[in-house]
């Protein structure tokens, strides 16, 4: 395999492009050897469904889009990121919020730590931010 690998797909800030991140992610990683059934793959679901909501919903309609990156860093180290245009990074909500909404970057965060990863924020040349997860590579190294 390729010292590194990378995927990525632009889709519309919008809830329908929650599920099609995901789908796009799956597929990314099955064909790069994660068998869809691992735990390790239904943590990486879960973690872009928040990402990914966190980006349409949080952007308060001032990013059009937003773009799922996915890496594979010499089948040691997957990396995604998802990138909005807006310029607030992620935060807690007050506690009274929380009741409803509010935890996804609590969630992101504790799945990340509990698979040995971590998590980043970066900003973007156009002002807005990717947040990133890294994770070990867990899957068979393909011939």
């Amino acid at each position: 395999m390729a010292d590194h690998q990378e995927a990525s797909v632009t889709l519309p800030s919008d809830p329908a492009s929650v599920s099609a991140a995901r789908r796009y992610v799956t597929g990314v990683l099955t064909d790069w050897g994660l068998p869809g059934e691992a735990e390790t793959a239904d943590t990486v679901r879960l973690i872009v469904s928040e990402l990914a909501t966190n980006a349409v919903q949080h952007t308060f309609g001032q990013s059009p889009t937003f773009t799922v990156n996915v890496r594979l860093e010499r089948d040691e180290q997957l990396r995604i990121g998802v990138t909005d245009s807006h310029p607030r990074w992620p935060q807690r909500l007050p506690a009274a919020v929380q009741q409803d909404n509010g935890r996804g970057m609590v969630i992101i965060r504790w799945l990340t730590t509990e698979c040995g990863g971590e998590l980043s924020v970066t900003p973007t040349a156009e002002g807005g931010k990717t947040v990133w997860i890294a994770l070990p590579w867990t899957a068979p190294t393909l011939p």
